[in-house]
């Protein structure tokens, strides 16, 4: 079997006496898809910024593309290939969306005209393309959502590290983003993405691991998962698992 693209190994991170992640090791599989869930606060964002180089590991090792990456910063590791959203997006006021996306494109491609190119084609990949020219801060929640995947894209990222990158968008908003997703995959691109919207993660994860108070409590199939009681309750609360397997019976 192939190593995978991003291997973490009892990858913990504390913050004075809190334990944001305990002891998380799980792995990515190149080329797929794979979704990571949990509540709010379960310490999934603090995990991407484990692997992306925003914060270095209290404990445990980060391996990626067959490399000891642990601890190197985010923009070593984004010239390495590991690109990521922000779950608040803030694009570069005063700039138009061209001009967002060309700030990604300078990491690969230094010359400006080159960089312009580059950021075409990403905002043509995306659906941005109408609004090249559009001052940022005038797009729609769901406009500057695909403007944060744009700029992330425009890095020419191996592994994609996407945070919630449906959140605040509407089913028909969803339903159209969704296939850009997909067009990922399809050209070699690895999507560990974190979303609350089983919906999607149904949809397009192959593999799905579950974080609950730092600590990974699941993994599998889509399908598996959610059928877990574990994963029910940490949703839902203590004890809502047994009441739903009341109700069903």
């Amino acid at each position: 079997m192939a190593e995978p693209l991003l291997d973490l190994r009892g990858v913990s991170r504390r913050f004075g006496g809190l334990l944001a992640v305990g002891g998380v090791s799980m792995n990515v599989r190149e080329g797929s898809i794979t979704a990571l869930i949990g509540p709010n606060g379960a310490g999934k964002t603090t995990l991407f910024s484990l692997i992306s180089g925003f914060l270095r590991p209290s404990e445990g090792e980060i391996y990626y593309d067959g490399r000891d990456v642990t601890g190197e910063p985010s923009h070593k590791l984004a010239r390495r290939g590991i690109g990521r959203t922000f779950q608040i997006v803030q694009p570069f006021a005063g700039l138009t969306v061209r001009e967002n996306i060309r700030v990604g494109a300078y990491l690969r491609h230094p010359r400006r005209d080159d960089a312009m190119a580059a950021a075409e084609k990403v905002a043509r990949e995306v659906g941005l393309e109408p609004v090249l020219d559009a001052p940022a801060d005038t797009l729609t929640v769901a406009g500057r959502k695909r403007l944060e995947l744009a700029k992330a894209l425009a890095t020419e990222p191996k592994l994609l590290l996407l945070d919630e990158v449906l959140a605040g968008l509407n089913p028909s908003e969803i339903r159209d983003i969704i296939p850009v997703i997909r067009g990922l995959q399809r050209r070699g691109i690895t999507v560990l993405m974190i979303e609350h919207v089983m919906q999607a993660v149904m949809s397009l994860a192959e593999q799905v691991f579950v974080l609950a108070e730092g600590r990974l409590i699941a993994e599998g199939t889509p399908e598996a998962v959610a059928a877990d009681r574990a994963v029910i309750e940490a949703y839902l609360g203590h004890g809502a698992a047994v009441r739903l397997a009341t109700v069903s019976s």
